[in-house]
């Protein structure tokens, strides 16, 4: 294997790795968004983590987060605008990639 080569392959790796860790950081986020609504909506315990999941899950509907916030906006109906959700979800990104860092 020539030096082009080992370099390429370390940057795809590196690629990888970096996609793989803004999936993470962005379903971290999703979850603790998740349980930010379900403590507005008085959800506790096993049903702020399944809305939570639910949250989660609303995020494969398709490209790009808003379908998160739809999603999130129509359950809190009125409890927080959707620019509101949006600084949440950038809030909440921050704490999320922080706590992927510290875990690995």
């Amino acid at each position: 294997m020539t030096t082009f080569d080992d370099r390429e392959s370390a940057f795809e790796n590196k690629f990888a790795h970096d996609e793989e860790m803004l999936f993470k950081a962005g379903a971290r986020r999703n979850k603790l968004l998740g349980l930010w609504a379900a403590g507005l909506l008085g959800k506790e315990g096993e049903a702020a983590d399944a809305y939570a999941k639910e949250v989660i899950l609303a995020d494969f509907e398709e490209a790009g987060h808003e379908d998160v916030v739809r999603k999130v906006a129509a359950d809190l109906d009125g409890l927080a605008s959707e620019d509101e959700i949006r600084a949440k979800m950038a809030e909440l990104l921050v704490v999320a990639k922080e706590q992927l860092a510290s875990e690995a």
